[in-house]
């Protein structure tokens, strides 16, 4: 396992703080206080507050991306690449609250990058939207909108990052067990 070098601690502090006051309200100087250093040695490590923000997102969506990949090309049913799909968020939240906060709530903030990110999103949320649709077709989910579907569970999977914080005795795969029985079942009954 690589060793957490200063910029990476940087980067996980910026997170903390960005989920903490947004992404807006956090300047360099508030971030090297976090870090008990000088803002001008923050310098040495990071070109900008910016630089921050587009590894913390870009890297999170590029992890998406790579898990939808595989899930998409895999030959498993079509649930079974749903409740892939859950287990993704689960692992990619539990793993970075701070940062899915940011991916949420500051992409928008992207600059030169914004058009890469949204590009990455979209083609999530297509293969996404594929996988239910194909799953209805296959007589695999009950005939249903299947944008509703995927905005209904999305929406769940996108707010984790608030929920999983609260919780001390976190298993993720019983987390993510119980998410696609809600999720999945419940579309399908």
């Amino acid at each position: 396992m690589k060793s957490k070098t200063r910029k990476d601690e940087i980067i996980n502090t910026a997170a903390k703080l960005f989920k903490e006051k947004g992404y807006s309200a956090v300047t360099m100087r508030d971030l090297a206080t976090a870090m008990g250093m000088k803002a001008a040695s923050l310098y040495n490590h990071i070109n900008s507050k910016q630089d921050i923000l587009k590894v913390i997102i870009i890297c999170i969506a590029e992890e998406f991306t790579n898990g939808m990949d595989i899930i998409i090309s895999s030959e498993e049913s079509n649930i079974d690449k749903l409740k892939k799909i859950v287990s993704l968020h689960v692992d990619i939240t539990s793993h970075n609250t701070s940062g899915m906060a940011s991916l949420n709530n500051d992409w928008m903030h992207l600059e030169g990058h914004l058009e890469y990110y949204l590009k990455l999103r979209n083609e999530y949320e297509a293969n996404f939207l594929k996988i239910i649709k194909t799953g209805i077709t296959a007589s695999e989910i009950k005939n249903n909108n299947p944008e509703i579907i995927m905005f209904s569970m999305l929406t769940t999977l996108r707010s984790l990052y608030l929920w999983i914080p609260k919780k001390e005795d976190l298993n993720a795969n019983d987390l993510a067990n119980g998410l696609s029985q809600v999720l999945i079942d419940g579309i399908n009954n």
